[in-house]
């Protein structure tokens, strides 16, 4: 399969070498991911409402491996990451209460939404060498992507910039097995732009019974019928297998954290993953004031896990599709111009999911038993939205947008005949969520905004459940209202950069998850919490030579979190910080430049303690972790560039838990709190392009 993908990659390469035009001498190429210049990263995020950018600048200072790092390096974003398909992403404290997985915020991938029905995100599903640039809208500002009270993640696939053809690999190596390949063709001739990779990910893992392995095809094309009309299809597959090693005891952790937890690795507990994403978007211009893109898409996913018991193997199927519209357009006010967005989203699912029992043996660990479980919902979630941007003066602009959500579930026990069959539904009212946002203009460089925004999350399939598999028809979708001010300024000719923002989310009807069993909760909304913060992200370029260039950055996070009203089995936790926040996070670094084509980059992570049960009686220790990164860069012809990296991670060896449950209970051992960080490892890249 991979020859025969690698044979197709390089039929293609000599095919547009005689379709296309000559290669003008000052276009844009993408003969390597690191040459892509900063200045032209694009946002999603309309208007007014503020977003975060990570392109090839960020990517940079870690492996072709570490997405989840470069997501870290965003202030008031923080990634707990297990293993590279144990993934948590909170924002600002929203979604840290999940025990497993991503939920409370919108991810979509080139406009194209892959959050599911129930608001689960994987964000491990993508590579992060596949991308051009990942942006985060931080809470519920962004109208136009859900409002959801985490807000959205927008992936950007690679595109080649410029009329080019390029192909290009780079090859990976490193600690722990780690083999990763990834082989990408970019054409652009005018009218038709081609985009497709083929990445391949194997490592055995640092812990007992981690080994991971992953396979991905992406395909993002579209063609300019003319100026007015393009059309674009969007084709994504990941295909992986991971082994689980799951969380450890104090004890296990301080002792040994390479192990597994004992009755995962016990059974050889394993998940595999296949998931495919197609999307076809329609752009046409009606004139110099509006616009139109639409989007359909259908998703798959095929998921299975062998579990220990009493967990049972779960296998589930879940089919998704709909489709997205959004109407852009300007028209004349006050002898300026403003602007508006219109438009709607429909996100339709039907996921089927079946339990099987767990037969322990000697040789291969388990066996599947018997059907035990089979369960079928539909979901739906129907999300419109429209913004209005008034340029009050040359100075001052006013956004107003407002979002409606509708949210249905309808539940199928496929299992169950008779009268102890289970068929609930359940209808979440309209919810509205209205925003505001301001901004001042001093100058070209130095702005104020300022938002007030209302958003909403709603509940998993567990929480909507009772154990018993009925609708619990009690539960509500949290809503909470946003309050923000921050400045983004430029100084010394845009050499220095800076992002400052404050915070206060209130947050009401809080989602709690309450573990009755190892594998069922019971979900109920318990209080009130309160989420305030400090953000800064900041960076200088300095030029000290033409042979000599340093760059260093800083991101900052202070989190101030705390449940305001808060009860749960009969304890009052009111005024404790919220569980599963560290309090301070930063990121501080220098990356430099040097000797036509050398560049060497540093970097310290610092997270500090984080509270695992609501009473805060025990919290996790702070760490530090130092990452380098060492390559080079070389053009060896106008057709051909090579580069090399050397990388290493966790410089001192620190012992960490790179991310932490809480509220674990014991169920007759220690309770697992810990997912140990890997210790010092190293990685190696040659990374080869060739302009067609």
């Amino acid at each position: 399969m991979r020859y025969l993908l690698v044979f197709t990659f390089l039929l293609l390469s000599a095919f547009f070498s005689h379709a296309q035009n000559p290669i003008e001498k000052d276009s844009v190429t993408q003969l390597d991911e690191v040459t892509l210049l900063d200045a032209l990263k694009t946002k999603n995020a309309t208007g007014i409402s503020t977003s975060d950018v990570i392109s090839a600048k960020i990517f940079q200072n870690y492996s072709p491996v570490e997405l989840t790092s470069a997501i870290n390096q965003i202030p008031g974003v923080f990634v707990l990451s297990g293993a590279l398909n144990t993934n948590r992403i909170t924002v600002r404290g929203i979604g840290a209460r999940t025990l497993f997985g991503t939920d409370k915020l919108r991810l979509y991938y080139n406009d194209i939404p892959v959050t599911d029905g129930s608001g689960f995100s994987t964000i491990e599903a993508f590579d992060l060498e596949n991308l051009s640039q990942m942006e985060v809208i931080k809470g519920p500002k962004g109208t136009t992507f859900g409002a959801n009270l985490g807000g959205a993640i927008i992936l950007n696939p690679k595109e080649a910039l410029g009329k080019s053809t390029n192909l290009s690999n780079n090859f990976t190596i490193g600690s722990f097995g780690l083999l990763k390949d990834n082989l990408s063709f970019n054409h652009n001739n005018g009218k038709l732009r081609l985009g497709l990779q083929y990445g391949h990910l194997e490592t055995d893992g640092y812990r007992d019974n981690s080994q991971f392995e992953r396979d991905g095809l992406l395909l993002n094309t579209s063609y300019q019928f003319n100026e007015n009309n393009k059309i674009g299809l969007l084709v994504n597959h990941i295909d992986y297998t991971a082994n689980i090693a799951s969380s450890l005891g104090a004890t296990a952790f301080a002792e040994n954290p390479k192990q597994a937890a004992a009755n995962w690795g016990g059974v050889s507990g394993f998940e595999t993953n296949n998931y495919s994403l197609i999307g076809l978007n329609y752009a046409h211009i009606f004139n110099d004031r509006l616009k139109n893109t639409t989007s359909i898409f259908y998703s798959y996913l095929d998921h299975f896990e062998r579990r220990p018991a009493p967990l049972g193997f779960l296998d589930e199927i879940t089919n998704g599709y709909g489709f997205r519209t959004r109407f852009t357009g300007n028209f004349a006010f006050l002898n300026r111009t403003a602007e508006y967005n219109l438009g709607a989203e429909l996100y339709k699912d039907e996921y089927n999911w079946s339990l099987f029992r767990t037969l322990e043996q000697a040789i291969n660990g388990s066996i599947q038993g018997e059907k035990f479980s089979a369960n079928k919902e539909f979901r739906t979630q129907l999300n419109s939205f429209g913004t209005l941007l008034l340029p009050l003066t040359e100075t001052f602009s006013a956004q107003i947008g407002l979002a409606v959500n509708k949210t249905k579930y309808d539940f199928r026990d496929r299992f169950n005949t008779g009268t102890n069959s289970t068929t609930a539904k359940r209808d979440f009212d309209l919810i509205v969520l209205p925003s505001l946002d301001l901004e001042y203009r001093f100058s070209q460089a130095t702005s104020l905004f300022a938002n007030v925004s209302r958003g909403f999350s709603n509940p998993t399939v567990e929480q909507t459940l009772t154990p018993d598999g009925v609708i619990n028809p009690d539960i509500a979708q949290e809503t909470g209202t946003n309050y923000e001010l921050g400045t983004e300024l430029y100084l010394d000719e845009n050499r220095f950069h800076l992002n400052l923002a404050i915070y206060q989310m209130d947050v009401r009807n809080l989602l709690v998850a309450e573990r009755v069993a190892e594998d069922q909760f019971i979900g109920r909304n318990a209080g009130k919490t309160r989420h305030r913060g400090i953000e800064m992200a900041m960076d200088y370029t300095w030029t000290i030579s033409l042979k000599l260039q340093i760059s260093p950055f800083l991101s900052y996070t202070l989190n101030d979190h705390e449940f305001v009203n808060f009860t749960d089995a009969g304890e009052n936790f009111s005024g404790n910080p919220l569980t599963g926040v560290p309090k301070q996070l930063s990121t501080i670094g220098i990356q430099s430049r040097f000797l036509d084509g050398f560049y060497w980059n540093i970097l310290r992570r610092y997270v500090s303690e984080i509270p695992l049960t609501d009473a805060n009686t025990l919290q996790s220790d702070s760490f530090n972790v130092f990452t380098s990164r060492l390559g080079y860069q070389k053009s060896l012809s106008e057709k051909f560039t090579i580069g090399v990296d050397f990388g290493v991670n966790n410089i001192f060896d620190e012992h960490y838990a790179e991310s932490v449950l809480i509220n674990a209970g014991s169920f007759g051992g220690e309770p697992r709190y810990y997912y140990p960080g890997n210790p010092r490892n190293f990685y190696g890249s040659l990374r080869l392009g060739w302009r067609i």
